[in-house]
């Protein structure tokens, strides 16, 4: 039974051994790359990493930071909404700008009204209690001078009737009447002349400056609403509700940075590529009426052909790629700028990097 039993064990073995054998000899052909590996496409070419942007004056993107600060109240659009000149992307909180700004308005329309007072006078009110003074000095001064004249003409009839002090009395009546007459007279000329040329003038100049103040506060006040100032594509909106934003821009905890507010791009008609040419083949170009290029995406198949816009004529250190201001690098590069129309091309977006191939025609 023993040797039955180490029999079948072996046959079991051999079997094994001829099914493993036939197995891993068995020849097996390379799978098919997922996407041909980037290859160069013409007889000679330079080779530049390159990114792309949204096709503008500068070649970049737009980044926008608000002129003031403050927690994000309202988010109004989304990111890669289309939108135009003058449309609101944010509001932040303007809750002391908007007190200030009413406060300013009331202070002005204040200093207008007295200046409109300044200006309409003299009230006839006034001007009727000034002649009723006047009106009232005069018959002081005749009831004194009456007075006075009937004691001169005892005293000058019979010396003994009256007095010398009762005359001279009267006599200093009537001089103080006079008086009272004269400032009434000249109390009612100062209120018919109206207000002096220079209180109008210095009021006009205080309601001119805060009028200018309660203007630059309603101009702030606007800054406190984010909007476009072009046509364009929102690529990335970095602020939400509740969060802080300065003129810095807003934290971002993953790079321990500031980051825009809000990323704005032209439309998608056609979209740039900055290409970063090593400075030790800037020789090498090809002169701009004879150049052509054709970028690759990085992982596919997609290969499109570019159109020349321009060279940056600036050489300078190559940072822009890894976004690090504090990269540390010796390399220098070119920019040189391309563009290619987006139709039929739904899966490249701005700031994708890309490999570009700079060739001459």
């Amino acid at each position: 039974m023993r040797n039955r039993i180490i029999f079948g064990l072996s046959i079991l073995g051999i079997l094994a051994g001829l099914v493993g054998a036939y197995i891993f000899g068995m020849q097996r052909h390379a799978e098919p790359p997922v996407f041909k590996p980037v290859s160069n496409p013409y007889v000679t070419a330079i080779y530049a990493d390159g990114i792309v942007e949204s096709e503008q004056q500068g070649g970049q993107n737009v980044n926008i930071y608000p002129e003031v600060a403050g927690p994000i109240t309202q988010v109004f659009v989304r990111e890669g909404e289309q939108v135009s000149a003058g449309t609101p992307l944010l509001s932040i909180d303007d809750s002391v700008q908007a007190a200030t700004t009413e406060q300013l308005r009331a202070q002005s329309e204040a200093a207008l009204v007295l200046l409109q007072e300044l200006k309409a006078q003299p009230r006839k009110e006034t001007l009727a209690v000034a002649k009723a003074q006047v009106d009232q000095a005069q018959a002081n001064l005749k009831a004194a001078r009456d007075q006075y004249d009937k004691r001169r003409a005892s005293y000058d009839f019979d010396k003994r009737s009256i007095s010398k002090d009762v005359v001279d009395t009267a006599q200093d009546a009537v001089d103080q009447a006079t008086g009272a007459l004269e400032v009434a007279d000249r109390q009612y000329e100062l209120t018919r002349a109206g207000a002096w040329s220079y209180d109008v003038s210095n009021q006009q100049k205080q309601y001119e400056a805060l009028r200018q103040a309660y203007r630059a506060a309603v101009a702030l006040l606007q800054k406190y609403t984010l909007k476009t100032q072009a046509d364009g594509v929102v690529l990335a909106m970095n602020g939400t509700p509740g969060s802080y934003a300065s003129s810095l821009g807003i934290y971002d905890a993953y790079t321990q940075g500031s980051d825009p507010l809000v990323v704005m791009g032209a439309p998608q008609e056609y979209l740039s590529v900055r290409c970063y040419v090593d400075e030790i083949l800037v020789a090498r170009l090809p002169l701009p009426a004879h150049m052509q290029a054709q970028l690759s995406v990085r992982g596919t198949d997609v290969k499109v052909p570019l159109e020349f816009v321009r060279v940056q004529p600036y050489v300078s250190p190559k940072i822009e790629l890894s976004n690090q201001r504090q990269e540390k690098v010796d390399l220098r590069v070119l920019p040189v700028i391309f563009r290619f129309r987006t139709k039929d091309l739904p899966m490249i977006y701005p700031g994708l990097l890309v490999d570009v191939f700079i060739g001459s025609k």
